[in-house]
């Protein structure tokens, strides 16, 4: 019988909070980023980079519809505590909706509306048949019992079922959620619908009718990201360092990948603190430690392993640095003094567009988000086509189909780059909404 408790979920930490110091600069930096402006930006700017026609750009800046729902849940106590949950679908022009569910105590809708218009991007560029969506709860689910979670979890997925489905929109794993929670999504929905409907989410268990591999797709995908870039620079892939910030499940395994393939990870963090060691850390034992019921780095201790901030780790002397957390990690006063040469954005969003700017001045290139870390919505996709076809893959034909995958949109990324000599970032944003225009003009404007 397959068993998962709450203690299993991925350690997925804002570390924005922890690296900047004093409560009013927080709170201050917060009231001025805004991840939905952020992307669109980002798109407008690329749509002119691209010399993209501009007359579909105004359906694809605004999402196509956004879900506010209030979840009443019994607590453990007895007591009713009402949360605030959100689904935004952005874009099914080039196939249904597709997108995580995250908790998260920060969670906003301007959040999960950048998160969803990422995805849609991010779809493209891998070239899968599905469009862009998000979920999310405002949260802190470390202060809730696994029975809480099961009955959040329960109500979000009942007030949101109308618009979900395997042909219509198919959540996932995000901050703070993993197959446990695709479990009770799946079993919500279907008893719901009164089937079993494996195809409605992804990322849950394998006794489920999950896919072998996509635990650790993004991960994967993160290192296939370096690793192809790493080529295009005639860079030996095994005498790079590597920092990462974020040991949630996208940074632990990509940080597990990393060391089996004996390249060094210098730098590691999680809430609590970072790590440090130049002749590089060893990631099997530092997993195996947080495995342990309320373990952090903070409390790890090792022979030549020093602790370090946040900030610290962001600023720390590495060859690549992937931010692995959430969004505006490396903000413009973070860009000016980080020291490597290579950012894989691991992350949804890690870089703000001040930030960024200035990377590009610096000649640190940056390899976005929408690329670097589409490994787990291509495997997500496997999950769909073995469940709608009721197929079972093996691992290793899995993770080589990402890797086919991920080759062919590098490549076709870096002859955007090389057509508008522009930023890896431009690049993915161009091929990115070159597609999705072009699908919005054969379609046309209903009615």
């Amino acid at each position: 019988m397959f068993h998962l408790c709450v203690a299993t979920l991925p350690k997925i930490y804002d570390s924005t909070i922890n690296f900047i110091k004093g409560k009013d600069l927080v709170e201050k930096m917060a009231e001025q980023y805004d991840p939905y402006e952020n992307v669109v930006s980002v798109m407008t700017k690329a749509m002119e980079v691209g010399k993209i026609d501009t007359r579909m750009f105004e359906i694809l800046k605004n999402p196509q519809r956004e879900t506010k729902v209030y979840l009443p849940v019994e607590m453990d106590d007895g007591s009713v505590k009402v949360f605030e949950g959100y689904r935004i679908q952005h874009s099914n022009i080039r196939g249904p909706f597709k997108g995580g569910i995250r908790y998260h105590q920060n969670c906003t809708l301007n959040e999960v509306k950048a998160l969803a218009t990422w995805m849609s991007l991010k779809c493209a560029v891998a070239n899968i048949p599905y469009g862009g969506a998000k979920g999310g709860i405002k949260v802190d689910p470390s202060t809730l019992s696994q029975g809480e979670l099961r009955r959040l979890t329960r109500r979000y997925t009942f007030a949101i079922a109308p618009i979900i489905g395997a042909d219509t929109d198919i959540p996932a794993p995000d901050v703070n959620t993993n197959a446990q929670t695709m479990a009770w999504v799946l079993d919500t929905y279907s008893q719901l619908a009164g089937k079993p409907c494996p195809g409605v989410v992804t990322g849950k268990p394998v006794e489920l009718g999950g896919s072998r591999g996509r635990n650790s797709a993004t991960g994967r995908g993160v290192y296939i990201s370096t690793k192809l870039l790493m080529e295009k620079e005639e860079k030996d892939l095994q005498k790079i360092t590597v920092a990462i910030q974020g040991m949630g499940n996208v940074g632990s395994n990509a940080a597990r990948i990393f060391y089996h393939r004996d390249i060094k990870v210098v730098a590691v963090s999680d809430v609590s603190g970072g790590l440090y060691c130049k002749d590089g850390l060893d990631m099997d034992a530092i997993s195996k430690y947080l495995e342990g019921k309320g373990k952090y780095l903070k409390d790890y201790e090792a022979e030549g392993v020093q602790h370090i901030t946040n900030t610290e780790l962001l600023l720390c002397d590495c060859d690549v640095l992937v931010p692995a957390a959430l969004e505006n990690q490396i903000t413009e006063e973070i860009a000016e003094k980080v020291k490597c040469s290579y950012v894989v954005e691991a992350a949804n969003g890690p870089t703000s567009a001040e930030g960024d700017v200035i990377l590009e001045q610096r000649g640190i290139l940056v390899i976005p988000d929408i690329f670097a870390n589409c490994g787990g919505v291509i495997v997500s996709y496997f999950e769909w086509v073995q469940n709608i076809q009721e197929l079972t893959w093996e691992r290793e034909q899995v993770n080589e189909m990402l890797e086919k995958l991920m080759t062919k949109s590098f490549s076709e990324i870096v002859d955007i780059r090389k057509e508008c000599d522009c930023t890896y970032r431009m690049a993915a944003y161009v091929l990115a909404l070159r597609k999705l225009v072009y699908a919005e003009e054969i379609k046309g404007i209903f009615p």
